[in-house]
């Protein structure tokens, strides 16, 4: 099992992140929910909310993951210091920025890939 806390963090509803995850069997893998509600209605990649999100969830972004199917999204994570990691998949307007800096690992499965860096 991957160690530390997990946070959705979506600009979709809570409602919406929970049935998804029900519905995939991982509600249980989740410690909280950070949805466009948390966000005052401002979606992602917006800077000042994962400020909000890492303050009012208490996140060391030195110490963080953002793991995201929108290489534009992972800019402001990268900028606060968390590493980075593109889930791809094949829609045309999901390529935008997916070879780009800020994205530091890129998968199509990432099942498979976690399990590869957790293996001892």
């Amino acid at each position: 099992m991957l160690p530390g806390r997990k946070i959705v963090f979506t600009n979709g509803s809570a409602k919406h992140a929970e049935n998804v995850m029900a519905r995939l069997g991982v509600s249980h893998r989740f410690d909280a929910i950070f949805d466009i509600v948390a966000a005052d209605y401002f979606p992602k990649p917006e800077p000042f909310i994962y400020d909000l999100l890492v303050r009012r969830h208490w996140i060391d972004p030195k110490r963080a993951v953002m793991v995201e199917d929108l290489a534009k999204n992972l800019l402001p994570a990268h900028e606060m210091g968390m590493a980075t990691v593109l889930v791809r998949h094949a829609a045309e307007w999901a390529q935008d920025g997916a070879d780009a800096a800020h994205v530091h690992h890129a998968t199509d499965d990432l099942v498979a890939w976690l399990g590869e860096i957790t293996a001892d």
